[in-house]
């Protein structure tokens, strides 16, 4: 064993030896290439690492030097480092089997496995310093900024690059700003020469007048621009920018979204989108106009405003008493209220009774409105001759209409149908006159008529009317079980289909709910325009009696303008489309298809100029004032949910009662206490009790 490993030191130490050596040797007399050095080098390397395989042990710091001056390129020098060092003769490790093994059981030439071999020492690598990751670069500043602006682009860029949330809280708005502001190089809006230049007074102006819009001030609020003081400049000239892109979304889309007032109000609004709104602050030249053009541009709502300045510049009233409400008047009664009703109208008599020079002056006033002018006072003749509320109601009633104006598409159309539900009316505007209007009854206070914008598609003649889900299982399905006989003494027709659904419809006749035309506009709300058979409603000052569709007291004259305004060349006139009344349906296509536009304007200016305020008959006017002056609602950026559609009921042969929040309205196709519900229109009869026990599932 000793003989063994005394051969193997013997023979690592030699050719270490020559190795060593071999470098200085060969520097000077060797007439190859410097290339061909370096090869050799590398061959050497490779030749020891050889012998060191066959047992002999390379010294580390011999195999460091060769790995160097291998790796080293032609003419680099090599790091100084001993060429030689002599090592300790390792012994080698032998397993306890190994160890006990007789000597006469090692064979001299027989190859020594892995385990039996002296072990290579490691070899050591250079040490090599840690590189540091180079620092990305800043933004680049505009270039052709002056000194005090560079300065203010600088602190721009260190306020936009922390990304920090404290200036612009919404996402959307935060990155639209820091992509507008990158691109122009950190270039400020608002800061000029180290100062608030004159686009920011504008704007800052403008937003301080907030309130002439019927928005909240404080909503809006503006920072002071410190002259010399680069860093609050440049924190001035982002919060003003961020109150901008409020503004802006405000006066487009309303500070309440409608979906904080009632579940059935539907518009498709568009937002303006940040970086639009960046652009055009850059690049306006009146910071103040710029602002204003994210206001609704209606003839309607700019009126409204100019009389929003009247209303906030009146003390109160005129200096009358104001006329109590009370009974129906009509000629010959007796009402303690008639001495003030003559002073108003300056009617000479005494006495208590309503007489006839009265009742004639009260019809002249009725004219003069627009009212019912039969000459007998009823509750809006008063109101009309109250005139306006307290201008502090007054006020807010406006504010509340202005906001539903944000609501609607700010393009109404060429051609449109406009409904006011709280005056009961209804016109058709085309080129920016109004073509034709008439009266209409709309749905009664606990079935209210949706306000909404959508297209009428067609109309049809002699239509069938199909009962929505809703009338059948509150209405006909608790009757049908009193009366077996009472839908088809109606004229009803009711199928029942096989996973057990009920559906009930009315073929077309005189006596159809929907009379003999339908004004088709598809909505999720299931409503539309349409005739009725029974025309003394139109009668009524207050014309609150539906489900929710719309009942036109001439329906023939309404198809006819429509139909001269979307195909004018076909010829349907009023008495062309009664000859077609009978008993097939026919459906008509609009080639112009015409929005329409159901609204509720309880404040509005007439044509002479005045402003008329209606009766809040649904209650939209006090949730919306009461979301109005809530500050949570009035800046909220969620929208609530909206209530299902109404067809959903068609799923569900027993709808489930659901609580009724804020934001929320009973369900449109309840029966209206006014009118009786369907079933009275018929059957001319009050609506039967509702059954009781196992069939008042159907409720």
């Amino acid at each position: 064993m000793r003989s063994v490993r005394l051969e193997h030191l013997l023979a690592g130490t030699a050719v270490a030896l020559v190795l060593a050596v071999s470098p200085a040797a060969f520097a000077g007399s060797d007439p190859l290439p410097q290339a061909g050095a370096a090869l050799s080098k590398s061959s050497q390397l490779q030749e020891a690492k050889a012998v060191g395989a066959a047992g002999a042990s390379l010294n580390p710091a011999i195999e460091s030097s060769l790995v160097r001056e291998a790796a080293a390129g032609p003419g680099e020098p090599v790091s100084e480092e001993p060429v030689f060092k002599p090592a300790a003769a390792a012994e080698p490790v032998l397993t306890p089997k190994q160890e006990t093994a007789a000597p006469q059981d090692v064979k001299k030439d027989a190859p020594t496995s892995e385990s039996a071999q002296p072990a290579l020492a490691p070899v050591e690598q250079p040490a090599q310093e840690a590189v540091k990751p180079a620092e990305p670069a800043k933004p680049v500043i505009a270039a052709n900024l002056s000194a005090a602006d560079v300065a203010v682009a600088e602190k721009l860029r260190d306020i936009l690059t922390a990304k920090s949330d404290r200036i612009l809280i919404r996402k959307a708005d935060r990155a639209a700003v820091e992509t507008f502001y990158s691109d122009r190089g950190y270039a400020p809006v608002w800061v000029k020469d180290g100062a608030a230049n004159a686009q920011a007074k504008a704007a800052i102006a403008r937003l301080n007048a907030a309130d002439d819009d019927g928005l909240e001030v404080a909503d809006y609020p503006t920072p002071s621009f410190k002259d010399g003081d680069a860093a609050a400049q440049a924190e001035a000239e982002l919060k003003l920018m961020a109150t901008v892109l409020t503004y802006a979304r405000h006066a487009q889309l309303g500070s309440v979204p409608y979906t904080r007032v009632s579940a059935d109000i539907g518009y498709n609004q568009v937002a303006p989108e940040p970086a639009e709104i960046l652009a055009k602050m850059a690049e306006a030249k009146n910071a103040a106009e710029a602002l204003d053009s994210y206001n609704p541009p209606h003839a309607q709502y700019k009126a409204l405003k100019a009389k929003l300045a009247e209303a906030r510049g009146r003390t109160g009233d005129s200096g009358h008493a104001r006329i109590a409400d009370g009974p129906v008047l009509k000629a010959g009664m007796q009402d303690e209220r008639v001495p003030q009703l003559r002073a108003r109208l300056q009617v000479a008599g005494d006495g208590d009774t309503y007489d006839k020079p009265l009742a004639d002056a009260v019809k002249k006033f009725q004219q003069q409105r627009g009212l019912a002018a039969g000459g007998t006072l009823t509750s809006a003749t008063v109101n009309a001759i109250n005139g306006p509320r307290a201008a502090g109601r007054d006020v807010d009633i406006i504010v509340a209409n202005m906001l539903r104006w944000r609501w609607m598409p700010r393009d109404l159309g060429n051609a449109y149908v406009m409904v006011n539900i709280p005056d009961y009316t209804l016109r058709v505007m085309h080129n920016g006159s109004q073509a034709w209007n008439t009266k209409v009854v709309v749905g009664a206070p606990k079935t209210p008529t949706p306000i909404m914008t959508e297209t009428m598609k067609y109309i049809t003649v002699n239509p069938t009317w199909f009962v929505p889900p809703s009338i059948i299982y509150k209405e006909y399905l608790p009757a049908q079980a009193q009366d077996p006989t009472v839908l088809s003494r109606m004229g009803l027709i009711v199928s029942r289909s096989r996973d057990g659904s009920i559906s009930i419809r009315q073929p077309p006749g005189e006596r159809n709910a929907l009379g003999r035309i339908k004004f088709s506009f598809p909505n999720k709300f299931l409503v539309y325009l349409h005739d009725t058979p029974q025309k003394h409603f139109f009668a009524h000052d207050r014309r609150a009696y539906s489900h929710g569709c719309m009942r036109v007291e001439n329906p023939a004259k309404f198809a006819e303008v429509l139909f001269g305004i979307s195909q004018p060349q076909q010829g349907y006139s009023a008495e062309r489309i009664k000859r077609m009344f009978g008993g097939s349906e026919q459906q008509i296509n609009l080639t112009q298809q015409i929005p329409v536009h159901l609204t509720y304007q309880t404040a509005y200016v007439d044509d002479a100029g005045k402003l008329v305020i209606r009766e809040d008959i649904y209650g939209r006017d006090a949730r919306t004032i009461m979301a109005l002056k809530n500050s949570s609602d009035r800046n909220a950026e969620v929208i609530v949910a909206r209530a299902a559609s109404p067809s959903a009921a068609a799923s569900s042969p027993a709808p489930r009662r659901r609580a009724v929040t804020r934001t929320q309205v009973p369900s449109r196709f309840a029966p209206a206490p006014s009118s009786g519900g369907f079933f009275n229109f018929f059957s001319g009869q009050p609506t039967p009790p509702a059954a009781v026990g196992r069939r008042a599932a159907f409720r």
